[in-house]
């Protein structure tokens, strides 16, 4: 196990996934293969080129499958380079230029195609509070897990024997900046009114994303999952879960992590796509193309997040992220900048819970 920085073949930090100049491929050979191989249940691969630098990543840190929310035009691209160690779920088609439609009828088209084409087996419903930004007016018809489209899609997701991963909550440092204004994002505590409704109604596993949106509150999220059996959690969001889960009493984490065991998968939330290998930005779909530009930095932005988690759970660790986290900044700007990372802080839970949390869980849940 990794209980030191290491330092990159160059000597340098490589960009915000590598603040430290780690060298990642010389770390995961520290850290050794992990107890089991480990299948994440929470990421977004897209581009040929880019499966391929994750694929290395992946290789490294004994991830042998990936659950991937892709974009439709990069499924066959994805699929064709990445094989049987890719299986889809079904998510709204991003990159159409109707914000609106793409989140009504046709998310509805999209899960037909996802189901019917890519075999995806869950359907990925998102409904962040800025959800109400992007539809624009009139979007209670789709805010809300038991709003009319949101229900249609998950009807229409269950007649096609698929189960649910969300988007609940966002971090508690966005509700104090960003969701500010309560009267039209409403509170934390009521983004989980409408999911709470949504699980009684459905008696499939459903999956919330992010530690359930709230890896702040510990708690509270106990309280969900004895509340509802069908309730699933994943760690992705690793710059949020790394942050949220490292503020707290190692102790108490662990002890969540050993009284959830079987309900809480291993997800990274690594996005990748052609776009991080070239420093030419013109037309990227996404502000996250910024995060990288070069093959190398590739490597570095997926790898640090397999660092990240292993390090987590596995070690001892403690010192600051590699990877930057910009939300620091939103919360205190005269203290922290771009670049400023949180404290990582590592639990070293036991062989026998990283065997559940790497592998059983999700292979329980997802029919592995």
């Amino acid at each position: 196990m990794s209980s030191k920085v290491g330092s990159s073949a160059d000597g340098r930090a490589r960009g915000e996934a590598n603040r430290l100049g780690l060298d990642y491929r010389t770390e995961a050979a520290l850290l050794g293969e992990p107890v089991v191989p480990i299948i994440d249940a929470h990421a977004h691969i897209n581009g040929r080129r880019a499966a391929q630098v994750w694929a290395e990543a992946a290789d490294l840190y004994g991830v042998d499958r990936v659950y991937s929310m892709s974009r439709l035009s990069e499924a066959d691209a994805v699929r064709d380079t990445l094989g049987e160690r890719v299986r889809f779920i079904a998510f709204p088609e991003w990159g159409a230029p109707d914000k609106a439609a793409i989140h009504r009828a046709g998310f509805l088209d999209a899960i037909r195609r996802w189901h019917g084409e890519y075999g995806a087996r869950v359907c990925k419903l998102w409904a962040a509070p800025q959800l109400r930004d992007i539809v624009g007016d009139g979007a209670d018809d789709v805010v809300g897990f038991d709003s009319p489209w949101r229900m249609r899609a998950a009807e229409l997701a269950m007649s096609l024997g698929m189960s649910f991963m969300v988007h609940v909550g966002d971090p508690d440092i966005w509700f104090r900046t960003k969701y500010a204004d309560a009267a039209k994002y409403g509170s934390k505590l009521f983004q989980y009114e409408s999911f709470e409704r949504l699980l009684r109604r459905v008696g499939v596993p459903v999956i919330a994303a992010h530690m359930g949106g709230w890896p702040e509150n510990l708690d509270f999220l106990s309280g969900m999952l004895g509340r509802h059996p069908n309730l699933y959690l994943d760690t992705s969001a690793t710059k949020w879960v790394v942050r949220e889960l490292s503020a707290q009493p190692r102790d108490r984490v662990v002890a969540f992590f050993e009284r959830w065991r079987g309900r809480i998968l291993f997800g990274s939330d690594i996005v990748t796509m052609e776009a991080h290998l070239t420093p030419e930005k013109t037309g990227a779909a996404s502000i996250k193309a910024e995060q990288a530009s070069s093959a190398e930095q590739a490597f570095d932005l997926y790898a640090s997040r397999y660092w990240a988690l292993r390090t987590l759970f596995e070690t001892g660790w403690e010192g600051e992220s590699p990877i930057a986290d910009p939300d620091l900044k939103l919360d205190d700007p005269g203290r922290y900048d771009q670049a400023s990372a949180p404290p990582l802080r590592g639990l070293g839970v036991s062989r026998d819970l990283l065997r559940v949390l790497y592998r059983d869980a999700a292979s329980e849940v997802l029919g592995e």
